[in-house]
């Protein structure tokens, strides 16, 4: 492949991801997803995915889209979000579901990509995130089929922290606004989230970028993520509707307020 890591469509982006792969998906409700690369795992039909994402985007997209269709089996999260769909499949026993504090997940992530095995904190201690029984899969009839288990835990200054461990997948899914053909990778204001983590945290990190420019165009001081942690970069096509930003929620002043 050489330096230049740009592929033809989304559709070859994700062409080798299996059935059973797990994935780290970036995006934050559905800021910054990576729409394009999910509908095109969508198209594919590629079951039994394991993912990683903080959350499962909404009934009818992003990553929603491949949990409707019964392409997911497992989501490491830190919440289940405006889905309605997510929290059905948990319930009923056809999803398995990691609960991880928000903050956790983001370190874990970070500390896969960095090589990190395992790191100590506070946040869960004195509760089922550190004590076990979280139910991860529920069975058929409501009860709890799988559940957590409990955390080493030990004190520092005689504080009690747990031991979480880094997350690694086979593949990472992410957007960012600007990309080079070298896989050097600029994210536009929220949309940051948590994208360069999971980037770090693939083995096989695709992007999808709005804007493709040549090496050498980015000021190295604005680069957020480098290319050598992605290993294909795709363009998205303008006007695309995978693409579309969409307002998970939105808000607005009443008519005639101040």
């Amino acid at each position: 492949m050489g330096l230049d890591k740009t592929v033809a469509s989304a559709a070859e982006a994700v062409a080798d991801v299996p059935d059973g792969a797990s994935l780290a998906v970036g995006g934050f409700g559905l800021c910054g997803i990576p729409g394009t690369l999910i509908n095109a795992l969508w198209q594919r039909g590629v079951n039994g995915l394991e993912i990683v994402s903080n959350n499962c985007g909404v009934d009818d997209w992003g990553l929603g889209l491949l949990l409707a269709a019964g392409q997911i089996s497992r989501m490491t999260s830190s919440y289940v979000g405006e889905n309605k769909e997510f929290a059905h499949q948990y319930l009923s026993g056809d999803l398995e579901v990691e609960l991880v504090p928000q903050g956790t997940l983001a370190e874990r992530l970070r500390a896969g990509g960095a090589g990190i095995p395992a790191f100590y904190t506070p946040a869960g201690t004195g509760t089922q995130v550190g004590e076990g029984g979280l139910p991860w899969r529920y069975a058929a009839d409501g009860s709890v089929a799988v559940a957590s288990p409990a955390k080493e835990t030990r004190e520092f200054g005689g504080r009690p922290y747990l031991l979480e461990h880094g997350i690694t997948t086979d593949f990472a899914l992410v957007r960012a606004t600007v990309g080079d053909r070298h896989g050097n990778l600029v994210f536009r204001s929220s949309a940051r989230n948590f994208n360069p983590l999971a980037a770090t945290a693939g083995r096989v990190t695709v992007a999808e970028v709005d804007h493709l420019v040549e090496p050498g165009e980015l000021d190295p001081d604005e680069i957020h993520l480098p290319g050598i942690f992605v290993q294909r970069v795709v363009r998205v096509t303008p006007g695309d509707p995978t693409a579309e930003r969409r307002v998970e929620r939105r808000t607005v002043r009443p008519e005639g307020a101040s």
